[in-house]
């Protein structure tokens, strides 16, 4: 069992908090508005608290709030992250009137990149951000095989994170170790043609995947 504080509490923290609790984790969702979140996640043994007590109660840190606001964020809760895994699921883009993204945030780089350099204690792990918040716990329900991917500048953090999407459904084979943080580059850059391909598709469940 795994001590799991995911932060944030919309659309993709309740995607994970239930199936990782369900694995035999404990979980702890951090909340700016504890008491509404604590409302909006009713997942039977998964405690809500504020993002402090949350960042201080995981052994390993899930990063599920909105990009931008990430690294202001997640720097105000570096004394509580030190030495920590933090996985970093979030994409810190423009948008357009629909929401859609236009444009990295950090051009040349990534969140992820900047996540670690704002916080050098922490071993930051991206994954799970080319993919329909359905899709991460359940990557079985698309057509075709997705890919999970990695970027950290820690083997071992990378492998602790695989772990836990084994917890979640994925494949070892579909889970995809692309090596250090500046890999998160092309992943999070996946965002841009998100856009069009639900303009092509329709608001339907996808995820990115390579063929082989």
């Amino acid at each position: 069992m795994t001590s799991i504080a995911v932060l944030g509490s919309g659309t993709v923290a309740r995607a994970l908090a239930g199936p990782w609790r369900a694995a035999g984790h404990e979980i702890v969702v951090g909340s700016r508005d504890p008491l509404r979140a604590a409302a909006d996640l009713p997942v039977p043994g998964v405690r809500v608290t504020a993002l402090p007590d949350a960042a201080r109660a995981g052994d390993v840190v899930v990063n599920t709030l909105p990009g931008a606001a990430s690294l202001g964020v997640l720097r105000g809760l570096a004394p509580h992250l030190a030495g920590k895994v933090l996985v970093d699921v979030a994409n810190a883009v423009e948008t357009d009137a629909q929401g859609f993204a236009t444009a990295p945030l950090h051009p040349g780089g990534s969140l992820a990149e900047e996540i670690q350099r704002a916080l050098p204690a922490v071993r930051v792990v991206k994954t799970l951000n080319t993919m329909h918040a359905s899709v991460m716990a359940a990557p079985r329900t698309l057509a075709t095989p997705p890919s999970a991917f990695l970027s950290g500048d820690d083997a071992g953090a990378r492998r602790t994170v695989a772990a836990l999407l084994t917890d979640l459904g994925w494949p070892p084979e579909w889970i995809v170790d692309l090596g250090d943080v500046r890999t998160a580059r092309a992943p999070e850059a996946f965002l841009l043609l998100v856009g069009s391909l639900v303009r092509a598709w329709g608001p339907v469940p996808f995820a990115m995947s390579v063929a082989r």
